[in-house]
């Protein structure tokens, strides 16, 4: 995978703003349009960009709860979990971690009730231990790719 300077800049701005207009992105990058559109298909192709997405106020949405759920699973039931946890519209992320429990998390629910319903749905597939958010500290952001060679190697 070989990014340049420029494509890490693009994909900075993109971070910040999957609106920019290209002609937005071409005057940060000093390229024409047509590069920078160019270029960002590029990126796709490679699939280091995988997509772009609004990013929402639960809160005002009536999500007033945001928690995350370690469970502890089986890995035999995998096959059983993926398509339930994928079918469930109230879980933001979920992801196979190591440590005591083999997955995480993260749900938004308009009461306690709904989420405590939720955990009785997913205990079949193991014990859980659930924490709620009071507050975010660092909500959502990008990666910073500084660090990032231009190759894109370590």
């Amino acid at each position: 995978m070989i990014i340049d300077e420029i494509d890490q800049k693009l994909i900075s701005l993109l971070q910040q703003n999957a609106r920019f207009s290209l002609k937005q992105l071409a005057q940060e990058v000093y390229l024409s349009s047509p590069a920078v559109s160019s270029r960002i298909e590029r990126l796709e192709k490679m699939g280091i960009i995988t997509g772009y997405q609004a990013q929402l106020d639960h809160q005002k949405l009536g999500y007033h709860i945001t928690a995350f759920i370690n469970l502890a699973m089986d890995p035999g039931q995998k096959p059983v979990f993926y398509p339930f946890i994928t079918a469930c519209p109230n879980v933001i992320e979920c992801s196979c971690v190591t440590g005591s429990y083999s997955m995480l998390l993260k749900v938004a629910f308009p009461s306690t009730q709904e989420l405590d319903t939720f955990i009785g749905e997913i205990q079949k597939f193991g014990s859980t231990k659930t924490q709620i958010v009071f507050s975010t500290v660092v909500p959502f952001r990008g990666i910073t790719l500084e660090s990032v060679s231009p190759s894109g190697d370590e």
